[in-house]
Formats: C-alpha cells, sequence, structure tokens
C-alpha cells in the first residue's frame, strides 16, 4: 500500500493548481477558489520550520492569492494535533465538505464491456463542462481540470449525460468530477464511464486508481466501494479559529 505522504502528493500532482507553492514537504496552492484541494496548503511532511510560522506561511500565500488561508491535513497525521494547538479549527462549513476520503483501488475492477457511448478524448466534447462545472469554465477550471488530464463522457442522442476527469501520475490513475444528469443517474451511464476510463488508464500503464471523495456523498460511497475500491486514509480542511 501506499504510504499516505507519497499518496496525498500523486493526487496533487493530478490537479494541478494555478499557483503551487513548495515550503519544505509542505505545498501551498491556490486556484482562485476551484476546489478545496486546490486552494489549500497540502500540509504532508516537514515543512522545513516550527508548524506555527509554516502556518503563518499558508495565511500570508492565501493573502496574496485572495483566498481564505485553508490548511489540507491528513486525519490522524503528525500535523494534526500541532495545527489544533496552532489555534486553528476544522472547517465545517466548507462547501465540499469538512473531511473526505481517499479511496484506492484496481482499473480492474471497474471491468466492464466498454460502450461505445463512451468517448475518452484529451478534448472535451460539447456539453462537457456544462455539466462538469455549471457552464463556461473559468481561467482556473481549465487549468485545474484540463492540464495533464483527460475527459470522459457518455453521449446519448447527441447529448453529453454524464462526465468524468481523470489523470495519469506514473502507474496511478486519479479519478475526479464524476457527474450524471439527473435523469439519468442510476440507469448505469456511471459504471459505463467508470469502466471506459479505467480501461483507457489501463492501456496506458495504470494498475490502481485512486479518488477523493467526501464522506458525506453516501451515493459515491457506495458505488466506489461496489467496484471495489477502499479506503485508504482521509483529510480534513482546517482554518483559523
Amino acid at each position: 500500500m501506499d504510504p499516505v505522504d507519497d499518496l496525498e502528493h500523486r493526487c496533487a500532482d493530478a490537479w494541478p493548481a494555478l499557483a503551487d507553492e513548495r515550503l519544505g514537504e509542505w505545498r501551498m496552492r491556490a486556484s482562485g477558489g476551484f476546489t478545496g484541494r486546490a486552494n489549500s496548503t497540502l500540509t504532508t511532511g516537514d515543512p522545513g520550520v516550527p508548524i506555527p510560522e509554516a502556518l503563518r506561511h499558508t495565511q500570508e500565500f492565501a493573502a496574496r492569492h485572495g483566498i481564505g488561508p485553508t490548511a489540507h491535513v491528513v486525519v490522524g497525521s503528525a500535523a494534526e494535533p500541532a495545527v489544533a494547538a496552532a489555534g486553528w479549527r476544522v472547517n465545517l462549513d466548507h462547501p465540499g465538505g469538512a473531511e473526505s476520503a481517499v479511496l484506492v483501488g484496481s482499473p480492474a475492477g471497474f471491468a466492464n464491456s466498454v460502450s461505445r457511448r463512451v468517448i475518452v478524448d484529451s478534448v472535451p466534447p460539447p456539453g462537457w463542462w456544462e455539466l462538469a462545472v455549471g457552464g463556461e469554465p473559468t481561467q482556473a477550471q481549465r487549468h485545474v481540470l484540463g492540464t495533464a488530464g483527460t475527459f470522459g463522457a457518455v453521449v446519448l442522442d447527441g447529448h453529453v449525460v454524464a462526465v468524468v476527469r481523470g489523470a495519469l501520475v506514473g502507474d496511478l490513475l486519479h479519478i475526479a468530477r464524476l457527474s450524471v444528469r439527473p435523469s439519468h443517474r442510476r440507469k448505469g451511464p456511471a459504471r459505463e464511464l467508470l469502466a471506459g476510463l479505467a480501461a483507457w488508464g489501463a492501456q496506458r500503464g495504470a494498475t490502481r486508481c485512486a479518488l477523493q471523495v467526501a464522506v458525506h456523498n453516501t451515493p459515491a460511497m457506495h458505488l466506489y466501494a461496489a467496484l471495489g475500491c477502499t479506503e485508504h486514509h482521509r483529510y480534513r480542511y482546517w482554518v483559523p479559529a
């Protein structure tokens, strides 16, 4: 099993922020407010300075980039009690959920007959952005999702009904942004799409996959469990008290 720090950094590489500044082994990230992952400081490893000082750097970085200061902290990590002692708290009001699980699995677990309705390409089909982000993408959204990523979609009668975004980091397939139109949920497009993306990844050397899912997203947690994914660890977002 991958060490937690290594897996977190691979996930960060798969989700590239507009600004990604190193502080020792920490990564201070900003992307115009698009997603917590791309607008928080990843606190794995040694920041090279005492943690209270590292958190001050985190606040200064956030101020320079016009985002709220946020720390991405692995549950049970060495950093967690130090972040709490510095006067920070878990952000229970985070719009994406304060706590997320990192799930791991094998592309083989997604195996299914790949549907002809599935498209996996470096260029998103018309309608992909609308379903993935709600409309025309911002510069930050284009960067985070488009850099080193590939776009998956299920197209029915010329309309995109499900989308996903994948990225390869070495032999790891990172899966994110799965979205299905309400009218087509529980009718198979999500599984079809994940099977197509897994096949795409396996053809390019992927031997495992990873997903970051908010723990309150029960349907997604059940879907990935059914596909053979297991929980590797969890992380939470912390903010100054």
